[in-house]
């Protein structure tokens, strides 16, 4: 890609004095992404000309490119040009993953914020009901249903149930959210599969609180919706940590 003189910047910022030139150029980029002038798969200007537009050294532009790439904003090769990534929930869902991993307090702690965020999601999604998401859910129980008896299937099946509770509320920065909680969601979906006395009754409860969510959420009951929300997450909670507590005391 060449620079073109007559191009009409991209960026149009003017960086700030307080803060580091990379970062500055970082945010400049990053709004540039998040508001639609650089659209998810199109290359950004090369290092050099980033640099030029921003008045700043190429290490500045590369180390801006950096952070870029670390927030999981853009995707970068040896020897090619930078390209911006669709905002996804990638880069929480690798630290939510190491924290749930390394111990069952910090799994704990991540189960309770999501009983915490989920059901003000799902009073939102009541409200708005974004055709996707009750689509997303919709296939999520026929998936549930298919995978009974199934951990890894039924896991997947309840990820994407939780993610199109996300997306019916409409709102972009909830579904990242929800994508960043998928390695929490996997953690306590297997935790609660690999429960020995598992029962078709068992598993077929599980499937009929999601369902009574999915219910409550298309007929646009907010109140109900969290009220089965609650309900799902407190006999999650009662046996998936049962599960995880005797993991422990096994490794003790």
């Amino acid at each position: 890609m060449t620079a073109s003189p007559t191009r009409k910047p991209i960026f149009s910022a003017k960086l700030a004095s307080p803060l580091r030139l990379a970062d500055a150029v970082s945010d400049a980029i990053a709004a540039a992404l998040f508001d639609g002038r650089i659209a998810p798969g199109e290359a950004l200007p090369p290092e050099g000309e980033i640099a030029r537009e921003f008045g700043v050294s190429k290490p500045i532009a590369r180390e801006a490119l950096r952070q870029l790439t670390s927030a999981g904003l853009i995707s970068t090769q040896q020897g090619k040009v930078a390209r911006a990534k669709a905002l996804n929930g990638e880069p929480l869902e690798r630290i939510y993953g190491y924290a749930v991993r390394s111990s069952l307090e910090r799994l704990r702690e991540a189960n309770e914020m999501r009983r915490v965020i989920e059901t003000g999601i799902a009073r939102l999604a009541a409200e708005r009901r974004d055709q996707a998401g009750l689509d997303a859910m919709k296939q999520a129980l026929a998936d549930m249903r298919a995978s009974l008896r199934e951990p890894s299937g039924f896991t997947e099946a309840d990820i994407l149930f939780h993610l199109g509770l996300a997306m019916a509320t409409g709102n972009s920065m909830i579904r990242v959210q929800m994508e960043g909680l998928r390695s929490v969601q996997r953690e306590v979906s297997e935790l609660f599969s690999r429960r020995a006395n598992r029962t078709d009754a068992d598993w077929n409860a599980t499937i009929e609180r999601h369902q009574a969510i999915y219910e409550a959420i298309v007929a646009g009951d907010a109140d109900l919706a969290e009220q089965k929300i609650r309900v799902h997450f407190e006999a999650a909670d009662i046996a998936s940590f049962e599960v995880a507590d005797k993991l422990a005391a096994a490794k003790r």
